[in-house]
C-alpha cells in the first residue's frame, strides 16, 4: 500500500507572517489593563509591571490582561512574549491561556517554570499548529484539528485577555509580570483547501496533507523500521547500572523480602526491589498494542478502512465510553484500530507474540523499568519487567458531587467494598507475583478543591445516600442532639428525616470546623476500606493510593494515613504536588506526565505543550531530575506508550504524548533521553542524600 501528499491541496505560506520581526508592547501600554483573579491580588508599582499574589482557594489564581476596547486583531503576529519573575521562596509553573470573549476551547497557551528568585521569557506561539483551512470546516471527534482563522473555535482576530495563572497550587504564590508584547516573524502557517481537505487521514492512521522525518509512506518503509530497530535493539541492552528488576545493581543491599516495598534511607524515600536493592520506578503507562478511534458517521475522514474479507478487517471494533465529546450521547459505536492494523503490515500473522517480546526489549533498551496503569496483562504477566495494576470501585456515587470523570464514590454503600473485593479477585494472580509492584485503585476522582468538598457533596445528596446518614451519625456523635447542631450551624432541623431531606450546605462560618472534619471523615472511609481490603488479599504489594488529579491538603493528608504510597498525576514542567505538613511521613509516585508537539503530523500536543520533540525531550528530563531530587518521589510514570490515533480516542484526545508513533516507530529523541535518565537516575538520586548512614 502507499500513500503521498494529496496534489490537489495548495499549501501557502500566511503572508502576515513574512514581516521582519517587528514587535508591538502589550505591557505595559495603553491597549490594555489589568485585573486579579479569585484568591489573588495585583499590584501596579511604578516601574510599570504587576505583582501578583495568589492563594489556594481557587484553582487557577493569577492575573488577566485585558483589551480595553474589547479585543484585538493579532493575526499579524506569530509569537507573545512575556517576561516574568518568580517573587516567592518556591519553585513555580505560571501558565498562559489566550482568549477570546466569551471564551472558546483550544485557545493558544504555554507555560514557564521559574525557581525562585528567577525571571525568564515565555514565548508563545499564537498559531496553535502549521496548518490553517481556509474557510471553516466542521471536524469532529478530536480535540485538535486545522482550523480557520475566521472559525467558531478560537478567534486571533478577536483577541481579548491574556490569562497568566498558577494550576491548583497548593501554597500562597508571588509573581511579577514585566513586559508583554507580541511579536512578528516566525514558523510558515500552511494554509489548507478546506474543500479538497477530506479524506485527511492516509491508510496508515496519519495525516495526508504534510510530511515530516520518519513518515511511513509505503509498508516497505514499515519494514525497514523493523529492521532498523531490530538492530537498535540487538546492540542497546538494559542500563549497567540496572539489575534483573531494574533495580540499582552497583547500590547498598537493604532488606530483601522477596517482594516490592518501600524504606527511607538516608533521609531518602525509595522502593525497594524483591533483592533487596534500591529501586526508582521509571515507567509507562498503556503499553497495549492497540488504540481505537471512532469512525462511525465520520468515514469521509478516511482515505481507506478495510472491507469486511480484508485481514485488516479484524481491528474494527465497537465501543461505549465516550464521557467527553462527539460520542458522548451516541451510545455504541464503530471504531478502527490502524496502530493494529500497522503491526500487521509490519511483522505478519505473529505480531501479537512479537509486539509482547518488543514491549519488554523496548523497555529495558529505554532504560524504563516499570510497565504502568492500564497496561496488556498478558505482556506484564510475563513477568520480565516489574508492573503496577489498577483497580476500580464501582459503588453508586454520591450524588451532590461532580467532577471531570464523573462523581465520587460513596465508600459507605455496601456495593463500595464488595467493588474492591472482586476488583482483588480478578486479580488473583499478581497478589504473590514478585513483578508485582502494587496497585492504584481509581483515577483522578472528584475530590472537590478545597478541604470541605466532600462534605458539603454529602449535604447536597437525598436523603437514601449512605454517605449523609453517615454524617447524621458522626454530627449526632460530636453534638449530642439536634437541638446542639443547630444552635452550632443557625438550622431550624426538627428530626432526622428534615437533615436527610434538606439539601442545602449551612454557612461556612457557622459549620466550617465540622464540614473540615466530616471530609476527613468521608475520605478516611474511603481509603481505609480499600487498605483494609488490599492487606487481606495481597499482604505483600503496596497501596500506590488513588492518582490524585484534583484535591485539597486535607484529601492528601488523609491518603498519607492509609496508602504505602500516596500518587499524584502532574501536568506540569516539573512535580508540583506534595503532601502537606502534618501528613504522616510516606513516599510519592507521580502517575501521569507528559509533553507534546506538533512537528510530526499530529493535531494535539497534549495537557503540555512544547515547541517540538528536542524541547520534549528535554522536558522530560527536566521533570524526572526534579522527581530524582524530591526526597518523597520514589518513580515517574510517563502517560502513554503510543501517540493517540489522529482522530482521537473515545473522548476525542488526539495527543502527541507517545514514545510510539501510530505506525509504532519510536520517537529518537524522547528514547534517547529515557536512556540518558536511567544511565544516571541512581547516582543522581543518592547524591540528594542528607545522611551519610541509613
Amino acid at each position: 500500500m502507499r500513500t503521498r501528499l494529496s496534489p490537489a491541496l495548495i499549501f501557502a505560506v500566511v503572508p502576515a507572517l513574512l514581516f521582519g520581526n517587528t514587535f508591538l508592547q502589550l505591557w505595559p501600554s495603553e491597549l490594555c489593563e489589568a485585573r486579579a483573579h479569585k484568591a489573588s491580588s495585583i499590584a501596579l508599582p511604578d516601574n510599570g509591571s504587576i505583582a501578583v499574589n495568589t492563594d489556594t482557594d481557587y484553582d487557577w489564581p493569577g492575573v488577566t490582561v485585558y483589551f480595553k476596547n474589547n479585543s484585538y486583531d493579532l493575526t499579524r503576529y506569530s509569537f507573545i512574549n512575556i517576561t516574568l519573575s518568580n517573587s516567592c521562596d518556591q519553585t513555580l509553573t505560571i501558565c498562559l491561556s489566550i482568549k477570546n470573549r466569551p471564551e472558546k476551547d483550544s485557545s493558544p497557551g504555554d507555560a514557564l517554570t521559574l525557581k525562585s528568585g528567577t525571571a525568564g521569557i515565555m514565548r508563545v506561539r499564537l498559531f496553535e499548529m502549521p496548518w490553517i483551512l481556509d474557510t471553516p470546516l466542521e471536524l469532529v471527534g478530536m480535540r485538535g484539528f486545522p482550523k480557520a482563522i475566521e472559525d467558531d473555535q478560537f478567534n486571533l482576530r478577536e483577541t481579548a485577555e491574556l490569562h497568566l495563572f498558577l494550576n491548583r497550587p497548593t501554597k500562597r504564590a508571588a509573581f511579577t509580570v514585566t513586559k508583554i508584547e507580541a511579536e512578528q516573524g516566525g514558523p510558515t502557517i500552511k494554509v489548507l483547501k478546506s474543500k479538497e481537505f477530506l479524506p485527511f487521514v492516509d491508510c496508515f492512521g496519519q495525516f495526508r496533507h504534510d510530511d515530516w522525518p520518519g513518515k511511513i509512506k509505503t509498508e516497505d518503509d514499515l519494514h525497514k523500521a523493523a529492521d532498523a530497530e531490530k538492530k537498535f535493539l540487538d546492540e542497546n541492552a538494559a542500563p549497567k547500572t540496572f539489575n534483573q528488576w531494574g533495580g540499582w545493581a552497583d547500590g547498598v543491599t537493604l532488606q530483601a523480602t522477596g517482594h516490592f516495598r518501600v524504606e527511607k534511607f538516608r533521609g531518602m524515600w525509595w522502593l525497594v526491589d524483591p533483592d533487596g536493592q534500591l529501586f526508582f520506578s521509571h515507567g509507562v503507562n498503556c503499553v497495549q498494542p492497540a488504540t481505537y478511534s471512532g469512525i462511525q458517521d465520520r468515514e469521509p475522514y478516511f482515505e481507506w478502512l478495510p472491507e469486511a474479507d480484508s485481514p485488516f478487517a479484524a481491528f474494527y471494533n465497537w465501543n461505549s465510553w465516550a464521557p467527553h465529546g462527539f460520542y458522548k450521547d451516541r451510545g455504541r459505536h464503530r471504531t478502527y484500530s490502524f496502530s493494529a492494523a500497522n503491526m500487521l503490515r509490519k511483522y505478519g500473522e505473529e505480531w501479537r507474540a512479537i509486539y509482547r517480546d518488543m514491549a519488554h526489549r523496548r523497555l529495558r533498551a529505554w532504560g524504563l523499568n516499570t510497565i504502568a496503569n492500564w497496561s496488556d496483562h498478558t505482556v506484564y504477566m510475563m513477568r520480565r519487567t516489574p508492573y503496577v495494576v489498577n483497580l476500580g470501585t464501582q459503588a453508586p456515587p454520591i450524588e451532590g458531587s461532580d467532577g471531570w470523570w464523573g462523581k465520587f464514590p460513596d465508600p459507605f454503600h455496601p456495593e463500595f467494598k464488595e467493588s474492591i473485593k472482586r476488583s482483588l479477585a480478578n486479580s488473583r494472580k499478581t497478589a504473590d507475583d514478585p513483578w508485582c509492584i502494587g496497585y492504584f485503585v481509581d483515577n483522578e476522582l472528584s475530590w472537590g478543591n478545597h478541604d470541605r468538598a466532600l462534605a458539603e457533596a454529602a449535604l447536597k445528596s437525598p436523603a437514601a445516600q449512605p454517605v449523609k446518614n453517615a454524617v447524621f451519625e458522626w454530627l449526632m456523635q460530636k453534638h449530642d442532639n439536634l437541638e446542639k447542631l443547630n444552635q452550632k450551624w443557625g438550622s431550624a432541623y426538627a428530626s432526622r428525616d428534615a437533615f436527610l431531606s434538606e439539601q442545602i450546605v449551612p454557612q461556612i462560618d457557622a459549620a466550617g470546623d465540622d464540614l473540615l472534619a466530616l471530609h476527613e471523615f468521608i475520605a478516611a472511609e474511603y481509603f481505609s476500606v480499600i487498605s483494609a481490603a488490599l492487606k487481606q488479599a495481597a499482604p505483600h504489594k503496596l497501596y500506590l493510593g488513588c492518582r490524585f488529579a484534583f484535591g485539597s491538603p486535607a484529601s492528601f493528608k488523609v491518603a498519607s494515613r492509609y496508602c504505602d504510597i500516596v500518587s499524584f498525576n502532574n501536568y506540569n514542567r516539573v512535580p508540583t504536588k506534595d503532601i502537606p505538613e502534618g501528613s504522616v511521613d510516606k513516599p510519592l509516585i507521580n502517575g501521569e506526565f507528559h509533553f507534546g508537539a506538533l512537528d510530526r503530523g499530529m493535531f494535539h500536543t497534549g495537557l503540555v505543550a512544547v515547541k517540538d520533540q528536542q524541547q520534549r525531550a528535554q522536558a522530560y528530563k527536566d521533570f524526572l531530575i526534579a522527581c530524582l531530587h524530591h526526597p518523597r518521589y520514589v518513580g515517574t510514570h510517563w502517560f502513554q506508550w503510543r501517540d493517540q490515533p489522529l482522530t482521537g480516542r473515545g473522548d476525542a484526545e488526539n495527543y502527541q504524548i507517545g514514545f510510539l508513533t501510530g505506525t509504532d516507530q519510536p520517537h529518537p529523541e524522547l528514547v534517547a533521553a529515557a536512556r540518558e535518565i536511567a544511565a544516571i537516575m541512581y547516582e543522581t538520586r543518592i547524591a540528594q542524600s542528607p545522611g551519610k548512614q541509613p
